[in-house]
């Protein structure tokens, strides 16, 4: 199992910036990839960014270098740092993780995805 725990949201300015944070607990030892995703009322959850365990990273292309995605070292804190907001960017942010694990008398590999609470960001023009 793991738990996440979303924070950093608000209100904010046009052009202004945030950072998000994700705190992991549990089985963090399993999760292969973290991400954000957003989801504005009516509309479908979206990506915005994901980070692998390798390091590398995805964005979005309607945030692509406007925000960051990053995490520590212990892979139990995830961020995201957004510049530059626009109204666009108003919806709730969740904090989700990608675990593997194998079973261990069949050696088959399961996927599950985690999810956080949401944080709510809101961009005024």
């Amino acid at each position: 199992q793991v738990q996440l725990v979303e924070s950093g949201g608000g209100l904010v300015q046009s052009v202004g910036s945030l950072r998000l944070s994700c705190v992991a607990s549990g089985s963090i030892c399993s999760i292969e990839a973290m991400g954000w995703y957003r989801q504005a009322p009516g509309n479908h959850r979206e990506l915005v960014a994901r980070i692998t365990s390798g390091g590398g990273t995805n964005y979005a292309a309607s945030v692509e270098g406007r925000f960051t995605i990053s995490r520590d070292n212990a892979w139990n804190t995830m961020y995201l740092q957004m510049n530059s907001l626009k109204p666009e960017d108003t919806a709730v942010y969740y904090c989700n993780a990608h675990t593997v694990v194998v079973i261990a008398t069949t050696r088959q590999r399961y996927g599950y995805d985690y999810w956080g609470q949401g944080t709510q960001v809101t961009v005024s023009s």
